[in-house]
């Protein structure tokens, strides 16, 4: 799990908050609801996860409820690799 979120929490450092000290991006930061990432966004960060861990993100699951934090995030990604 904590391969999962710490590869998430690079993603989005990354692509979305290019030198942002890495303390401040929290697993409990609100990334959707706080404007951090938007729809666009959202749509990079389904393709990268599909991508890196082979898994298929349903078009109902790519919402705040699921994708909103890093632990959101992380939740989601275990939850299909149960399966």
């Amino acid at each position: 799990m904590q391969d999962i979120t710490s590869g998430v929490k690079s993603f989005i450092l990354k692509e979305f908050l290019p030198g942002e000290d890495p303390e401040n991006l929290t697993e409990s930061t609100e990334l959707i609801t706080s404007g951090i990432i938007d729809s666009l966004a959202t749509l990079k960060i389904i393709s990268f996860l599909e991508e890196k861990y082979s898994i298929s993100v349903e078009p109902h699951e790519a919402d705040a409820s699921n994708l909103n934090t890093v632990t959101d995030i992380t939740n989601l990604v275990q939850s299909k690799l149960v399966k």
